[in-house]
């Protein structure tokens, strides 16, 4: 938990339409929102053939967020909580443009899979709502994907994320603004398509009511309320009438409907597509819009770490759990590891604020792969670690822990830290040194240690033991032989003395 509650918090999402910002007071646990912002910047459609974003595009989403820069640069890292989603997980060159983003921002960004974004969008959803006993299916467009939740309470239960969105579609099928029967025909095919295989999953007998969280849903729904095609939220049969409606135009710029800015109109049509093809897939009928959404979630997700209650903790032990690990071995290997960091406070790797959490998370997770096998069960730990679907974490979380993970013993691989976003490449060595020693100590799962002592100064590693205790536990004074030589191929130098010596 922070040492200090901050007095304001900060949530960023990065879109692929649009980046919103939204700013919240905090007193007594309570949030107030003071600040929203929202510029639509169109990231997906600066995304060239080859996947990667062009300068043009780059340039106005940076300008943009050197102005969300200004409003939240001297935050608190940990009362900030900025996220990338669909184009940035997808674009050749963003880890690029990351880096240019984060410097204009003040504050690190993470990327977070097309699941974890389902999750946190009905995070914002269910905050947003009078809590009930619904099963409630929630939708959210975005500019490269299009999220499909089911969730009862403040639980999402059922999530998928599928690779449409409002920019993608309309690019594909209504190149240069061109409005067509023949090309709304295709693109609702291509939604249904994406839809087909997850029909019986969000079909309308599986909830009891469906929410739009959207800007794109909120647009459709404006057009439809002041056009008079609807009086209660999007229906099937507004829809339709809005449908006729557009497919008597030949270009986007001729759409002029009220409640439709003109910044939305190049990706209606996406929009209005995917959401036809949704109501007729699932058989919706009616949709309600909710204020909330992802950047809500975000808010609500960071106020749980704020107060110590992190989701991520509850996914590691769910999957510890899942996995059959052995949770007696996990706890021994904690219980060491806060000894080693009690003597290592000082160190800059260990004073990070998320170090002992890593390290933690690294104890209950490092031998599910064991359920693949035993051979080389540290790689499929990590494997499983990196490319799972793990609430709570970005993209770069699951990097850094599949890393400790896949290095806590056998040879090790320095190079797998180098690429790890700041402060995570200088710091994992470090935390995986002491993540080894944690678990090499507990080999045989059974040891009962005694006070020893750790120093670490850069490369050089000194470890002392009562001199009985070694000459009682040979095995173990063998694996630390074994270690040295491991840590030495990296770079590394270990001493191990008498206690009495230091």
């Amino acid at each position: 938990m922070p040492n200090q509650i901050p007095t304001s918090v900060a949530a960023i999402d990065l879109g692929s339409n649009s980046f919103h910002m939204i700013i919240c007071s905090l007193q007594d646990g309570k949030l107030q929102i003071v600040d929203r912002l929202k510029e639509m910047v169109r990231l997906a459609a600066g995304m060239d053939e080859q996947k990667n974003l062009d300068a043009a595009t780059q340039q106005k989403a940076l300008a943009c967020l050197e102005r969300f820069g200004q409003r939240i640069r001297n935050f608190p890292a940990h009362s900030v909580s900025i996220v990338g989603t669909n184009t940035l997980r997808s674009a050749r060159n963003a880890e690029q443009f990351i880096a240019k983003a984060e410097q204009a921002l003040g504050h690190q960004i993470h990327i977070i899979s097309g699941i974890e974004e389902a999750r946190l969008i009905y995070q914002g959803v269910a905050h947003s709502l009078a809590s009930n006993a619904n099963n409630r299916f929630v939708m959210d467009i975005g500019g490269g994907s299009t999220e499909y939740i089911i969730g009862r309470h403040n639980i999402a239960h059922t999530k998928e994320s599928l690779g449409m969105g409002c920019v993608t579609v309309s690019q594909q099928f209504f190149k240069k603004g061109e409005i067509s029967k023949k090309a709304f025909k295709k693109a609702c095919l291509y939604a249904g398509q994406h839809l087909e295989p997850f029909q019986d999953k969000f079909h309308s007998r599986e909830w009891d009511e469906a929410i739009g969280a959207s800007g794109s849903l909120k647009a459709i729904n404006q057009v439809l309320q002041s056009m008079g095609w609807s009086n209660n939220g999007i229906t099937l049969d507004g829809i339709e009438q809005l449908v006729g409606q557009l497919l008597k135009l030949s270009h986007i710029d001729q759409i002029d409907f009220a409640g439709l800015s003109i910044e939305r109109r190049p990706v209606f049509m996406g929009a209005v597509a995917i959401v036809y093809a949704t109501f007729k897939t699932l058989h919706i009928k009616q949709m309600t819009v909710s204020d909330g959404a992802l950047r809500e979630g975000l808010v609500y997700e960071l106020l749980d770490r704020i107060y110590d209650h992190d989701i991520r903790s509850q996914t590691s032990a769910l999957m510890a759990e899942r996995y059959r690990c052995d949770r007696k071995h996990s706890e021994q290997i904690k219980t060491t590891i806060h000894s080693l960091l009690q003597q290592l406070e000082q160190h800059p790797a260990v004073q990070e604020e998320a170090s002992r959490q890593f390290l933690e998370w690294a104890a209950d997770l490092h031998e599910i792969g064991l359920e693949i096998a035993h051979s080389q069960y540290h790689k499929h730990s990590a494997y499983i670690i990196e490319n799972g679907d793990l609430a709570g974490f970005s993209k770069q979380d699951q990097l850094v822990l599949s890393r400790l993970v896949r290095n806590h013993r056998k040879k090790i691989n320095l190079s797998h830290f180098a690429d790890l976003a700041a402060p995570w490449n200088r710091h994992a060595p470090t935390l995986m040194v002491i993540f080894r020693l944690a678990c090499l100590l507990h080999r045989n799962r059974h040891t009962t240690l005694p006070d020893f002592g750790i120093k670490i100064d850069h490369h050089d590693i000194a470890l002392c033991f009562p001199d009985h205790w070694l000459k009682q536990a040979p095995l173990t004074e063998a694996d630390l032989a074994q270690e040295i030589e491991y840590l030495k191929d990296s770079g590394f130098t270990m001493s191990i003395n008498r206690c009495t010596d230091q």
